[in-house]
């Protein structure tokens, strides 16, 4: 048997392991081979030992691939590769509620602790039909490279359930989070394991499980980020995703003398990071054309100015509206509706200098990046996590295009998550601008340290190894410290 038949399970859908596992062009000459035989074995340990986690695969595979070099420096962190492909922690439990007719209805809720070796497990709760074991080990793998990233004491987890808050009452979402938090409480502390939102988490479904777990616990404390402002919440801290996405892709367009001023860029999905990445890039003087939800994305030539987007986030945050209704709202912009084939969707064929995907992961595929491409985008940075499939990537690298992975670029929301946690602990509250500050150093020190670590180990500009390697770097220190309990 043929090494990609035992080693790639994408092999019978007739993908190659160069287009799962993608080369890492360093020049025009010299390719750099995806995993010695080292890496090979730990990655096929990990399909061996979950088989049917594909997402999980995903992320592993891509970190495994940036690490060869560092194994290859200090082979006395392979047991800590080893160990980091294994979470410390799953927790799986059911949470049963009752909608407003009386009628009871069943879900399972989740918590990933994934590595707690420099801090306390930080990451969020995802509310979506799609989550299940394997979505949420990718996230939470990816929390801890991310949370390394920002230099704050945090280790990585996530969670969640697959609950759809969409179509709910706030009654109804109220009893699903008071289930929730009635098994979730006994898990987690301000010492331990702080959640946050994520999709379908947002302020109202936080304040919801705030007050059962302090009625639970009989105590108030930072257990929780992305509170509201009157009970322990940050300022900045519904905005720090997006705006820390786009000051890390400001900062990764500097390196070549280009800047967002007259810009024009592609943003996917009109949630929290979405609309703020959209308000950043206004207030660095681009111009963005394009948002999107499931129905499908709309496409405004003139640009989504503020009113616009002022618009739109009435429209999604109140009115819980379709995105379909901005080309009605607003004459000489397009709404495409989603198709079964997502690169039959042309929101990644429009001509623009910048894209950022900020839906969901694997948003963007190899076709929708060679659009990109060919469309001449300078620079892709990822908003949500693990939007870019693997093919995607390779094509970015490929072609060099500027490439920020999201563990780096989108790691604002958890920096400043951090920050509350701080707050938190200080009892005391920033002001919006000491806040935005710190995020804005936060994501440049992150920028810089990813750049210069690539620099380092003979890949410059791959900022996908750069992030990975360097998140790594502090994780496995600590952890080879700790003796790798």
């Amino acid at each position: 048997m043929i090494f990609t038949e035992l080693f790639n399970p994408y092999h019978s859908k007739g993908v190659s392991w160069s287009t799962v596992c993608p080369i890492t062009r360093i020049d025009s000459e010299t390719l750099v081979n995806p995993m010695d035989n080292t890496m090979k074995k730990v990655y096929d340990s990990v399909i061996a030992r979950d088989p049917n986690q594909p997402e999980f695969h995903q992320a592993v595979e891509e970190v495994l691939e940036s690490l060869v070099p560092v194994i290859q420096a200090h082979p006395e962190y392979l047991p800590v590769v080893e160990s980091m492909v294994e979470a410390e922690r799953i927790i799986q439990f059911k949470v049963p509620w009752y909608d407003d007719s009386g009628k009871l209805h069943v879900n399972r809720g989740f918590r990933i602790q994934m590595n707690s070796a420099i801090g306390p497990y930080k990451g969020g709760l995802r509310f979506h039909p799609s989550v299940n074991q394997s979505i949420l080990k990718f996230l939470a793998f990816e929390q801890v490279f991310k949370n390394s990233l920002t230099g704050l004491p945090m280790g990585g987890g996530k969670g969640g359930s697959d609950f759809d808050p969409k179509g709910k009452t706030d009654s109804e979402v109220m009893r699903f989070c008071q289930s929730f938090m009635m098994e979730l409480w006994r898990h987690i502390g301000a010492n331990l394991d702080v959640p946050a939102g994520d999709i379908g988490v947002g302020g109202r479904e936080i304040g919801f499980l705030f007050g059962m777990y302090k009625k639970l616990a009989n105590e108030f404390t930072g257990v929780l980020t992305g509170k509201g402002i009157s009970y322990g919440g940050s300022l900045i801290r519904p905005e720090a995703t997006g705006y820390g996405l786009v000051y890390f892709a400001r900062e990764m367009l500097a390196t070549k003398g280009k800047s967002f001023e007259g810009a024009s860029v592609s943003i996917s999905g009109s949630g929290n990071v979405a609309q703020f990445a959209c308000e950043k890039v206004l207030d660095l003087g681009g111009k963005p054309v394009t948002m999107s939800d499931s129905s499908g994305f709309i496409h405004d030539p003139k640009g989504i100015d503020r009113e616009k987007l002022s618009w739109i986030m009435d429209l999604k945050n109140k009115r819980r509206g379709r995105i379909s209704e901005y080309a009605q709202k607003y004459p000489g912009s397009t709404f495409t509706a989603s198709e079964p084939e997502p690169a039959s969707n042309g929101l990644w064929n429009i001509e623009v200098d910048v894209a950022l995907p900020c839906a969901t992961q694997n948003e963007i595929n190899g076709e929708e990046a060679k659009m990109l491409v060919k469309n001449k985008v300078m620079a892709v940075a990822e908003g949500a996590n693990m939007p870019c499939t693997p093919e995607a990537v390779e094509v970015f690298l490929t072609n060099r295009v500027m490439f920020a992975p999201g563990k780096a670029s989108n790691a604002g929301g958890v920096a400043t998550s951090g920050l509350e946690m701080s707050q938190n602990s200080l009892r005391y509250n920033w002001t919006r601008e000491e806040v935005d500050s710190k995020l804005d150093q936060i994501m440049v020190d992150i920028h810089k340290n990813a750049a210069e670590t690539a620099e380092k180990y003979g890949m410059p500009d791959n900022y996908v190894a750069g992030a990975n390697i360097a998140g790594f770097l502090k994780v496995a220190e600590a952890m080879t410290a700790q003796g790798l309990i």
